[in-house]
């Protein structure tokens, strides 16, 4: 019997589901084996932790913009006006939402491969 050149064993336990996705990845990689497939992960892969609270945020300050926007549409359909206070109330939000949206992708990393 040949010596292994790999001669450490690591065993892993999978859902059904997890094992079907990495049979499909592995699949669609091209890859003979499970095992050729793990070992390039392992070696050549990235683990990406993604931290999602400034998302939240962003999402929570688009949220109550969206109400006030609600708010003043609702105003405008019930009197049948426009008023400048209400438009200037929207240039403002809309302000913020570039503001917030500026502000969150100037923070945000870039991913190097």
């Amino acid at each position: 019997m040949p010596k292994r050149e790999r001669n450490i064993p690591i065993q892993i336990y999978l859902s059904e589901d997890e094992d079907f996705i990495l049979t499909q990845k592995q699949k669609a990689s091209g890859m003979k084996s499970k095992s050729s497939f793990l070992r390039h992960l392992i070696l050549y892969g990235y683990v990406y932790d993604i931290d999602y609270s400034e998302l939240r945020e962003y999402n929570a300050a688009l949220a109550k913009i969206g109400n006030n926007l609600n708010q003043i549409a609702k105003r405008m359909n019930a009197t049948g006006n426009v008023y400048k206070a209400d438009v200037n109330e929207v240039k403002e939000l809309m302000q913020k939402v570039w503001h917030t949206q500026k502000s969150m992708l100037s923070q945000q990393p870039w991913v190097k491969q």
